[in-house]
């Protein structure tokens, strides 16, 4: 008996009690019938022929439960993130265009290092081991750099949300690295 018996033996005889079982565990017929689905497919390409049947339904079983934490898991992560993934709504065109103008302008007046630390921390959203990793410097350095450089943007844009950054953002004093 080859593992295409196994698996029409399984799937005939206990299908429906597979799909039912995974049913309670997710409460909708078509992802219970798409995870005992993936469960054999995983199951059979695990473990090829030879083995009884209530061992192979009790493989499913455990392939199914795994499935749905696998799903849980995927879902919690999307909806974790879904917010940043959603842009937020435009206000109106020309004062956006023109705010966008604004901090391009600003930025221009920051010093290079500045602006490299400010556009790898908001823009590419690094933190500060890696921003300090790129540009070669101590993790401190860019913490200054960063808290210079709000404050100098607060300045240029109006905002007070440079002191409000500064101060939930500590500032450690360490020696610079030399190369």
């Amino acid at each position: 008996m080859g593992w295409q018996d196994d698996l029409d033996t399984l799937a005939r005889e206990r299908g429906s009690a597979l799909v039912a079982y995974a049913y309670l565990l997710t409460g909708d017929r078509p992802t219970a019938q798409d995870l005992v689905q993936d469960a054999f497919v995983r199951t059979f390409v695990r473990l090829g022929a030879g083995h009884d049947a209530q061992r192979l339904e009790s493989y499913v079983r455990r392939a199914i439960l795994n499935g749905v934490r696998d799903r849980f898991r995927r879902r919690s992560t999307f909806l974790g993130a879904r917010s940043r993934l959603i842009e937020p709504p435009l206000g109106d065109p020309d004062q956006t265009a023109v705010d966008k103008v604004d901090v391009e302008r600003a930025l221009e007046r920051l010093t290079p290092r500045e602006r490299a630390c400010v556009v790898l921390r908001h823009y590419e959203d690094l933190p500060t081991a890696e921003i300090a990793e790129q540009l070669g410097l101590s993790q401190g350095a860019v913490r200054r750099y960063l808290t210079d450089a709000r404050t100098r943007l607060g300045a240029l844009l109006g905002d007070g949300s440079s002191e409000e950054h500064s101060r939930t953002e500590p500032v450690r004093l360490t020696a610079r690295r030399t190369r």
